[in-house]
């Protein structure tokens, strides 16, 4: 079966926004093929830079080693973990009741036009007073991996046959999210639940997922014979995923595929571990209903018509973090 991977493609993204026309198409039909098969791939040449992204790590775990008190500051439950601080205990995948080994801290959308969605996004929330450089930091990071995935999903667009610019207008001052992870040091193992991990197995729930290098080993991906396969990135990659709202638009053409990361070996439960991922989301009224071209009597349609802010509310309330 050629989705019986033990490592997933490296691709090169100047092949696709600086290459030949047949080096484009070599990339779109690559692209195409990996999250068809595996729904991962690694991508070099992406935007971020060494310099920028240590930056961002230094300052993402300066920020959790604040207090909790501190920290608890930045935390607004009513923003169901859309923005800010999320402690210990609130999220746990769809379909488990044991939450994540983590807190996480969520850094939303720009808006730096006179787009009215403006008014329908939260307020960033930043430890201005603790840490002046995360709001600068955080923002180009963001801004530079939201360009690196307009530029995937133009290729995925043309995978699918669609327009380039197909995803660019539902993109635009998406809805999406900086998530900055902390799998906090476990300094005795008795003390959580036999079955809590780091984040136990799921799939992502927006478009593309876009994930810069994590500090430690960890991360895995569900194999269709049921094999879980490590995936490391190299240091010039980031990590590319397919997620559940392209799925649904795809009728599953581009596979969500189910990843986790685990707990290290119990003598390395003291050791923490940081992950940033870019969870790329379109507008709110994107209608998600299956693409007519990914509908067929061999692939009937999967799943009911739904818009992307309609599947957000309900995944939030599936994973814990809205009542």
């Amino acid at each position: 079966m050629a989705d019986l991977f033990n490592d997933i493609p490296s691709l090169d993204l100047q092949q696709f926004t600086q290459g030949t026309t047949q080096e484009r198409q070599q990339f779109v039909s690559a692209l195409g093929t990996a999250f068809n098969q595996i729904g991962f791939v690694a991508i070099k040449n992406h935007g971020l830079n060494d310099e920028l992204t240590e930056k961002l790590y230094a300052v993402v775990k300066e920020f959790f080693a604040l207090p909790p008190e501190v920290k608890k500051q930045y935390d607004r439950p009513e923003l169901h973990g859309q923005r800010g601080y999320t402690s210990k205990g609130k999220e746990h995948a769809k379909g488990r009741t044991t939450a994540d080994l983590k807190e996480f801290y969520q850094i939303g959308q720009f808006v730096d036009d006179d787009d009215p969605i403006k008014k329908n996004y939260p307020d960033n929330i930043w430890p201005e007073d603790e840490l002046p450089a995360m709001h600068p930091t955080a923002k180009e990071a963001y801004q530079t991996l939201e360009a690196a995935g307009k530029q995937l999903l133009q290729a995925i667009a043309l995978y699918l046959n669609l327009e380039e610019d197909y995803f660019d207008r539902h993109v635009h001052n998406g809805n999406s999210i900086l998530r900055a992870i902390h799998y906090y040091p476990i300094e005795n193992p008795d003390t959580v639940p036999d079955d809590a991990v780091r984040a136990a197995e799921h799939g992502d729930i927006n478009l593309i997922t876009l994930l810069m290098g994590a500090s430690a080993e960890g991360l895995q991906v569900l194999r269709r014979d049921g094999a879980w396969i490590p995936i490391t990135a190299l240091p010039d990659q980031i990590i590319v995923n397919v997620g559940d709202m392209l799925a649904r638009l795809t009728n599953d053409t581009l596979k969500s595929t189910i990843h986790r990361v685990v707990n290290p070996p119990r003598e390395l439960l003291g050791t923490p571990r940081y992950s940033i991922p870019f969870f790329m989301h379109p507008r709110a009224d994107m209608d998600l209903t299956c693409l007519e071209s990914c509908v067929s009597e061999d692939q009937p349609k999967q799943y009911n018509n739904m818009t992307a802010g309609e599947f957000l509310e309900e995944r939030l309330r599936e994973i814990g973090l809205k009542q």
